[in-house]
């Protein structure tokens, strides 16, 4: 485990991929190197201003190691994020983790890597940084007499439910000082180890605090292990889903993002399988591919689905105005044109027929207090 003061040392912080500052692997790492994970390359991100290419040099090589995963760790001065998009429904949200060991080839947050001097390819599934000190940080900022209550989103950017917090919970620490205040918290994950928290998630849930967004992106067990190869089992997810609304805790169904010509012919069964676990509302997303994403899709495309890689392409660019991405606010998050407007029908017609909702209940904000601390005088009416 490192101390990441810093951004400029993280090249010290993470030896093994100190070079991917300035390298740039446009040719497929060999699999065997790269087991579990689900980008080919190590692209330099966008800020790097050189690249280096591997070439052969005539010597026999030996098989690359599997990669492992290596977490560095940060002491933030805050952990609230501020956000003022119009098309996101949260204006503040925390991350616990930087980059995600679930390694899902479309994850929107892969070019945040770049801001860190690392690659949005491989180094975003094997190169993590760790706020440890969150819940302590996120305590000293819910404190401040300016703080005025609205929900916190979480795993909006990076899963705070990835392989690493069953042995650092970060983010068991930051639902306790929510429960605490009294804080609403919208938590959004594909991970399992959330039913770890089903107990805080449950009780929050009843008093109008917490909801919870399950991603379910395909329920064909390959698709899934190719396209987000760290996730758990798609009928796993589902079981959360059950887990959570047993514990009083609303849930969501997310199939996001819809893969056109991979897995959008699944909209109607996935809702179908969510709403019969306990789900009461639903929401779809078209893939995004911003920035470094887009290269790093084509090629886990060239390299998984090389049938129809073609076509998965060629409708994606259709949504986006014959762009791989349209970053313009409102049609990001579905796209445009016949495809986009087909995807929203069926998924309209689908939720009515099974009686799910567009959203959950808004939360509560007005139940916010700040416990005390010790020599605090008590209130006589809390």
């Amino acid at each position: 485990m490192h101390l990441l003061p810093d951004r400029a040392v993280l090249a010290c912080l993470f030896p093994l991929c100190s070079h991917a500052l300035v390298e740039d692997h446009t040719e497929i790492m060999p699999g065997a190197g790269r087991k579990g994970r689900a980008a080919a390359t190590n692209r330099a991100g966008r800020f790097e201003p050189y690249a280096r290419v591997a070439v052969d040099d005539g010597w026999p090589s030996e098989a690359p190691e599997p990669l492992r995963t290596e977490v560095a760790v940060e002491r933030p001065r805050s952990v609230i994020t501020r956000n003022a998009s119009p098309d996101i429904g949260f204006d503040r949200s925390i991350n616990p983790y930087r980059g995600c060991e679930h390694g899902c080839i479309y994850c929107f947050a892969r070019p945040s890597h770049a801001y860190l001097g690392l690659s949005p390819g491989l180094d975003f599934e094997t190169r993590l940084i760790a706020r440890p000190t969150a819940p302590e940080v996120l305590a000293a900022e819910l404190g401040r007499k300016a703080y005025r209550p609205a929900v916190i989103a979480i795993g909006t950017n990076t899963d705070p439910y990835q392989p690493v917090e069953g042995r650092m919970g970060i983010m068991r620490g930051v639902l306790e000082v929510l429960q605490a205040h009294r804080h609403p918290v919208a938590v959004v994950t594909k991970g399992t180890l959330i039913e770890r928290d089903a107990d805080i998630l449950g009780a929050m849930g009843q008093q109008g605090l917490a909801r919870v967004g399950i991603s379910v992106t395909t329920l064909d067990p390959k698709v899934s292990r190719a396209m987000e190869p760290r996730v758990p089992h798609p009928e796993r997810r589902l079981a959360v889903i059950r887990r959570l609304t047993e514990a009083g805790c609303p849930v969501r169904v997310m199939v996001a993002p819809v893969v056109p010509a991979l897995t959008d012919h699944e909209l109607e069964a996935i809702l179908a399988r969510a709403a019969e676990a306990g789900a009461t509302a639903a929401s779809w997303i078209m893939l995004r591919l911003p920035r470094e994403v887009a290269p790093l899709f084509r090629d886990w495309l060239a390299e998984r689905f090389p049938d129809r890689a073609a076509h998965v392409m060629a409708r994606v660019r259709e949504l986006h105005g014959g762009r791989d991405y349209d970053p313009d606010w409102g049609a990001r998050m579905t796209g445009r044109g016949l495809f986009a407007e087909m995807t929203a029908q069926r998924f309209q017609i689908a939720v009515k027929r099974l009686g799910l909702l567009p959203d959950l209940p808004p939360l509560r904000t007005d139940l916010f207090r700040v416990p005390p601390r010790a020599g605090d005088q008590l209130s006589l009416f809390d």
